[in-house]
């Protein structure tokens, strides 16, 4: 599955991504705001995260910037996605140090989550560590709202639980599958299974 937004290109990641991700992620500012990414993150880890098996209903992209001009191609900036965190819904992102303060989180996360409304998610949730108010600022610009509660998250980098902040979003409805996703993006295809 692939997403088209105003300026970025979402897409699943390839073996062959294994050194682009590296070179982008291998970042202690980035990865100890991620619960799961072990820190230092080698090649191994990258490869690893690669070959994950896809899920179409928790389907998790690069996050990539096309090139504009005479350089083909598009360069990664970050990566977002799905997954399944004490047995709902979760979004998560990351946006490389180099990208921060462009709004490429944003777009990524509402793209990401527009998304998740299309699959037919009727409940959404996201955190961010305490210490980490940028990405309390992202979850509300997209629509998520706070719950009220401050659970303590493990971070794997951190080799500790951290303090974090709860968000939501509670669709009204299914979102329609018409390709135009309304939020600034729109799935332009999938790559077969």
């Amino acid at each position: 599955m692939f997403i088209r937004s105003e300026r970025l290109f979402l897409r699943p990641g390839w073996p062959e991504d294994r050194d682009d991700l590296l070179a982008r992620i291998a970042d202690e500012k980035i990865v100890r705001n991620l619960s799961t990414v072990p820190w230092p993150y080698t090649g191994e880890d990258a490869g690893r995260f690669l070959m994950l098996p896809e899920d179409r209903f928790l389907p998790r992209f690069l996050v990539t910037k096309p090139n504009v001009g005479a350089e083909p191609g598009a360069r990664l900036v970050g990566g977002a996605g799905l997954s399944l965190l004490d047995g709902e819904v979760n979004l998560g992102y990351w946006i490389a140090p180099g990208e921060w303060g462009r709004g490429y989180a944003t777009e990524a996360a509402r793209a990401v989550l527009n998304l998740a409304r299309t699959l037919g998610h009727r409940r959404v949730v996201a955190s961010h560590y305490i210490d980490n108010a940028a990405s309390g600022r992202v979850l509300e610009k997209v629509g998520f709202r706070r719950t009220g509660r401050v659970i303590e998250r493990f971070s794997k980098c951190r080799g500790h639980a951290v303090p974090s902040r709860e968000f939501e979003v509670v669709f009204d409805a299914p979102g329609q599958c018409d390709g135009d996703d309304g939020m600034g993006g729109s799935i332009i295809g999938r790559r077969a299974a």
